[in-house]
């Protein structure tokens, strides 16, 4: 019984531990598996780097945001106006220096 206990225990503090940190990006925030999950999506079309052309922007930013696997958390901000650009931004994100709380738009380390 203690065993079950303390696995149970460990496992929530696991998934609190890895959903803890935060990108933030103007007044909106996005857990870090999720930015993780976009940078894959968007890495086919370069990454959307913010030095790519508009029309680069338009055609991955439209591609990324109709993706099935797209976090749902995105939704929202694909349908607002300058979502193209809101997304290069959380594609340029370092994850390895965000794991470590090390980049200024990462929130939530202990």
């Amino acid at each position: 019984m203690k065993t079950i206990f303390s696995v149970t225990l460990m496992l929530a503090a696991l998934f609190l531990a890895t959903n803890a940190v935060q990108i933030i990006d103007g007044e909106d925030s996005f857990s870090l598996e999720s930015v993780r999950v976009l940078q894959e999506l968007a890495a086919p079309f370069g990454g959307m780097a913010v030095k790519a052309s508009p029309r680069v922007f338009k055609t991955s930013h439209g591609s990324v945001c109709a993706h099935p696997t797209l976090p749902q958390e995105f939704v929202p901000l694909c349908q607002q106006e300058g979502a193209a650009m809101r997304l290069a931004r959380l594609c340029a994100v370092p994850m390895d220096v965000c794991e470590i709380c090390a980049f200024v738009a990462c929130t939530g380390c202990s």
